[in-house]
């Protein structure tokens, strides 16, 4: 996929919703180890690769979600994550999705040059449960960040923000079902529920998939592949809220245009996809057709 940048790869497991990791399974479809923590090689310096006329492959306006494929703020990534943050401060122009289960090693591991925050970083916490959330968004809310958001997923049990929707801070809340063996339930009055909170406060509210295993109106539906991004897409609960600005500057610092900035491309499938808020849009790479 072209929005993700996977520096590193591997992850240890830390809280309820890394039981079914799907990262883990992935690796084990090919006999590795998840638990093996590696700095990519062809991977690490993605966000600066060019084409061969010499422009960017990323283009200036997207998204990069980072380490997908482990955490952020990792203990074992702590010898690679200053070159990181060193790719998105020269990349000023694209924007980074930061997500972890780990924000309280966040306040120790920023730049030197940090401030209140980098307008091209977005930084999200993982709240798989009331558990979790209620541990994780006061850090979340107490961390310099100029965006932040929250990602449900797996969503595994009801969550409730709306004692941290008054702050104004979080901008965004997405939330997925779980995947592969194992799968847990995820239920429509969950989703509804955490859905109509972000709209009374007009926060964008993303439901990218139902998960292998979703309850409606007390029927389990089992669910495969990318049927579960269109019956997110179908239950209508997504909602788009306030607009997320972020002031992206190029190489000298100076505002780059909005003609300048990348326009997401959406195939006919996309329009179906529950994903369709909140991605890069497609990469033409002919599989759809």
């Amino acid at each position: 996929m072209h929005d993700i940048w996977n520096p590193w790869h591997g992850c240890i497991k830390c809280s309820e919703g890394c039981r079914n990791c799907y990262m883990y399974h992935l690796d084990s479809l090919r006999d590795k180890d998840g638990s093996e923590i590696f700095k990519t090689k062809a991977g690490f310096k993605y966000p600066l690769s060019k084409d061969r006329s010499g422009q960017y492959k990323v283009k200036s306006g997207e998204m990069l979600r980072v380490c997908m494929t482990s955490d952020f703020f990792l203990a074992e990534a702590d010898a690679w994550r200053d070159e990181a943050w060193a790719i998105m401060k020269q990349r000023s122009d694209v924007k980074f999705f930061l997500l972890t289960k780990r924000p309280e090693r966040v306040a120790e591991h920023l730049p030197k040059d940090w401030g209140d925050g980098w307008e091209n970083v977005m930084f999200n916490v993982t709240c798989e449960n009331q558990r979790r959330a209620d541990e994780r968004i006061p850090v979340l809310l107490n961390l310099p960040f100029k965006h932040k958001g929250i990602m449900c997923a797996p969503f595994i049990g009801r969550v409730s923000i709306k004692e941290y929707l008054p702050s104004g801070q979080i901008e965004q809340v997405l939330c997925d079902g779980e995947n592969y063996g194992g799968a847990r339930p995820c239920h429509y009055e969950w989703v509804k529920s955490l859905r109509d909170e972000c709209a009374a406060y007009n926060v964008t509210f993303v439901f990218c998939g139902t998960g292998r295993r979703f309850v409606k109106d007390g029927k389990m539906y089992k669910l495969e592949g990318s049927v579960q991004s269109e019956q997110a897409k179908k239950s209508g609960l997504s909602f788009q809220g306030k607009p997320i600005e972020f002031k992206l500057v190029d190489d000298s610092g100076c505002p780059i245009p909005e003609d300048r900035l990348y326009k997401p491309y959406f195939g006919k499938r996309c329009n179906s996809c529950g994903m369709k808020l909140t991605c890069n849009g497609c990469s033409r790479c002919g599989k759809c057709s």
